[in-house]
């Protein structure tokens, strides 16, 4: 397996998209949203202006944040993207 996915093989493959649409409706995990609350604690005025900052987020919303962490971010902030993607893998 490669070493840049955490999961099984299920969702090794996915795209982002693929899985956004596995996420849909599920709320996050707790660890994934401790990354999430992070991204906002760090990055929030810089990269995430334009998001609201849910309690609850969904794996869905989270893997949108982190797109934008990656658009928006600096360094730091895609890695923290890479991270928060990773655990999404895990929990889907």
């Amino acid at each position: 397996m490669c070493p840049c996915y955490i999961g099984d093989m299920a969702t090794h493959g996915l795209t982002r998209d693929e899985l956004r649409d596995r996420g849909a409706g599920h709320p996050a995990p707790d660890d994934v949203a401790r990354l999430y609350h992070r991204a906002f604690d760090e990055f929030g005025t810089r990269a995430l202006w334009n998001w609201r900052h849910l309690e609850q987020p969904t794996v869905t919303q989270v893997l949108s944040v982190a797109e934008s962490l990656r658009v928006e971010g600096n360094l730091a902030a895609r890695r923290l993207a890479e991270q928060i993607e990773q655990a999404c893998r895990a929990a889907v």
